[in-house]
């Protein structure tokens, strides 16, 4: 396996979370080779990279300089030959990308990392049909990934513990805070909390207790704050006073299970998937598409930026 420091990186996919890991790759000096089945793929990632380049959370950069440092192979056997990473971010079809998993396994040389954004499949289910399955290794960012600093690193029962500990060091040397994850389960950690979080919001929005723009006040006034400092068990540990989580627990944790109970498990039924989108539609109308991104990338950044004065990103 090598251990030289990665110097080119395929990322395979052109969508969302595949520009963020372009825009971030190429802003930390790796030759960035992009493997898409788009026709177009240049112009658009030429078009879209100018305001990733704007939100880099070490301040804005040249998207000429970025640019510089990118080019375009569609087949993805070409674009990973001589690849020290591949960043896979095809579409969640899993005969898709065993596939394509497959055919970058006998490409790329031997020592590459292969990683996957993957935030559903299992990485088992990925390298399934790789003589060593144990290579493919997932990579899961948190959307926007060329800002927000967690990257979920999850290998799979037949994955070296060398290989994931590469995986990890990659993103650290990108300013990320990759977690390992040593389990794998769907959904992975962040998606399953936030997946939590969201089912109860749409519950209190359908039972008409808040809209959806009273929740999310609600949130980014309240918890979203809280834990970008410390998360669910540090607050609940300050909650307890000097006797910390176990004093809270005493006081408070025999409720808890009642608490559970009594939180809603709404439908995602028509009426209740139009109720939300009526209301978020009218909300977010109010500002187009790029405006919003633009707003919530800023103030993610000051987030970091303000915690990162404080010692803690």
């Amino acid at each position: 396996m090598s251990t030289q420091t990665p110097r080119t990186a395929v990322v395979i996919g052109t969508g969302t979370i595949a520009l963020g890991w372009i825009a971030l790759f190429a802003a930390r000096d790796l030759r960035v080779r992009v493997s898409s089945t788009r026709p177009d793929a240049p112009e658009y990632v030429a078009g879209a990279i100018p305001r990733y380049a704007a939100t880099l959370p070490d301040g804005a950069v040249d998207p000429a300089a970025l640019l510089d440092r990118i080019t375009f192979v569609p087949e993805v056997r070409d674009a990973v030959g001589d690849a020290d990473v591949v960043q896979e971010n095809a579409p969640e079809d899993l005969p898709l990308k065993q596939k394509l998993f497959a055919r970058v396994a006998d490409a790329a040389p031997s020592g590459a990392l292969l990683l996957s954004s993957t935030s559903t499949l299992l990485p088992d289910q990925l390298g399934a049909e790789l003589a060593e399955p144990g290579r493919v290794v997932i990579g899961h960012p948190f959307n926007p990934p060329h800002i927000v600093p967690l990257v979920e690193v999850v290998g799979s029962p037949g994955s070296d513990p060398a290989l994931v500990a590469r995986a990890v060091d990659f993103y650290r040397g990108l300013g990320k805070s990759p977690v390992v994850l040593r389990r794998a389960l769907p959904g992975f950690v962040a998606n399953r909390l936030q997946a939590a979080l969201l089912r109860e919001a749409v519950h209190l929005v359908r039972e008409g207790v808040v809209t959806v723009d009273e929740l999310d006040t609600v949130v980014t006034s309240s918890i979203g704050q809280r834990w970008a400092v410390v998360g669910p068990f540090e607050a609940f540990h300050l909650g307890g006073g000097p006797g910390g989580l176990r004093h809270w627990f005493a006081h408070l944790g025999a409720g808890l299970e009642r608490g559970w109970e009594s939180l809603g498990r709404p439908p995602a039924d028509e009426e209740t998937v139009e109720t939300i989108l009526a209301q978020a539609e009218r909300g977010f109308a109010r500002h187009p598409y790029p405006e919003l991104a633009a707003r919530r990338d800023r103030r993610q950044n000051a987030v970091i930026a303000a915690l990162r004065a404080e010692g803690r990103a």
